[in-house]
């Protein structure tokens, strides 16, 4: 069994780095969906498909929220 192990280190330690980043992307992704922002990183304002992926009832909700007029 230690053999095995030492011969395949390098492969276990990259899958380890990989599984380790893959898991801190989708907690990062999960904070980010749970505080309002979108997937992409930036703002809908510049969006070639602003108002289409987000329904104007709830940007103008959010808004609200944030106090500011339209």
């Amino acid at each position: 069994m230690f053999m095995w192990i030492m011969e395949n280190m390098a492969t276990i330690l990259i899958s380890a780095v990989l599984i380790i980043m893959v898991a801190a992307v989708i907690v990062s992704m999960v904070r980010g969906k749970k505080q309002g922002k979108s997937s992409c990183g930036c703002g809908c304002a510049g969006c070639a498909m602003n108002g289409t992926c987000h329904s104007a009832k709830s940007e103008n909700s959010k808004n609200r929220k944030r106090g500011v007029r339209l």
